[in-house]
């Protein structure tokens, strides 16, 4: 009899818990759910800017502590509805607990520059809120093994101009420009993003060394146009993956339904035609 009761008695808490996650699930999964979630990043991140010009203001860290209050709530409320191995499987999850746990950590201690680099970092959290900024970044994380080997390129075509500025260039111009291999790195990354590159360095530098036009030139062409258009290219190659991964699927589901369906009409042909000769 105690035996029984005992059965029954986990078997109301077992149904209790199922029933609990169940709930947190559908909360969880519910289209206004995110919506909210995102209507209080936003909120955060105009709470932040906001304290830049009216720093120290009591109503604003008040509705700074709510917010993060709120975050500790809606992290629990994550993890009884998908629970641990679900909830931790994702990564975004996991930068999210790290984000919410660092709030709580640091929000009473004296790290004052830790705690407002990590209520800047909440904004983040808007990246899995929403699927169309999700999907960028992963697809920015699939490229980067292929990037790899774009970076090395890239390493190589830099030190190899960096050593022929130096070697040539290194007295027309002032110390800071290419003065030395570190200082040349600089200069050709001022000079690959076009920040005052004709004025403040080719220029100068052609008016001495007429043939050094050749140079910047090739640089640019190389370095600016070439491998930039390579990482663009690597990049909207891993977003159109997912694309034709999904467009797969549903062609193989399809193919699937279609296979089921035949079998389908061929049964009831059968049926029919036995009827026929019975």
């Amino acid at each position: 009899m105690l035996k029984q009761m005992e059965l029954k008695t986990n078997e109301e808490l077992n149904s209790k818990d199922s029933s609990l996650r169940t709930t947190m699930k559908q909360m969880v999964e519910h289209k206004y759910f995110q919506r909210i979630v995102i209507g209080i990043i936003l909120l955060n991140g105009l709470i932040i800017v906001t304290e830049t010009y009216l720093t120290g203001n009591s109503l604003l860290l008040v509705l700074d502590k709510i917010i993060v209050w709120i975050f500790v709530i809606e992290l629990f409320v994550k993890i009884i509805g998908l629970g641990f191995r679900g909830y931790f499987s994702d990564r975004w999850n996991l930068f999210d607990f790290i984000i919410v746990i660092g709030s709580l950590v640091f929000y009473s201690t004296p790290f004052v520059s830790v705690l407002r680099l990590i209520r800047v970092l909440r904004l983040i959290r808007m990246i899995p809120a929403i699927p169309a900024l999700r999907k960028i970044i992963d697809s920015l994380m699939k490229s980067i093994p292929a990037l790899t080997g774009i970076l090395g390129l890239s390493i190589l075509l830099f030190s190899i101009y960096a050593i022929i500025g130096t070697t040539f260039f290194s007295e027309v111009l002032p110390y800071e420009f290419f003065g030395s291999f570190h200082t040349a790195l600089f200069t050709l990354m001022q000079v690959v993003t076009f920040e005052s590159w004709a004025s403040q360095v080719a220029r100068p530098i052609i008016n001495e060394i007429p043939w050094a036009w050749v140079y910047f030139v090739t640089f640019i062409i190389i370095g600016a146009l070439v491998i930039l258009n390579l990482v663009v290219a690597v990049i909207l190659s891993y977003l159109g993956q997912d694309d034709d991964a999904k467009r797969e699927e549903q062609m193989e589901r399809l193919y699937l339904e279609n296979q089921d369906l035949k079998k389908d009409i061929q049964e009831i042909k059968q049926l029919l035609l036995d009827k026929k000769n019975n």
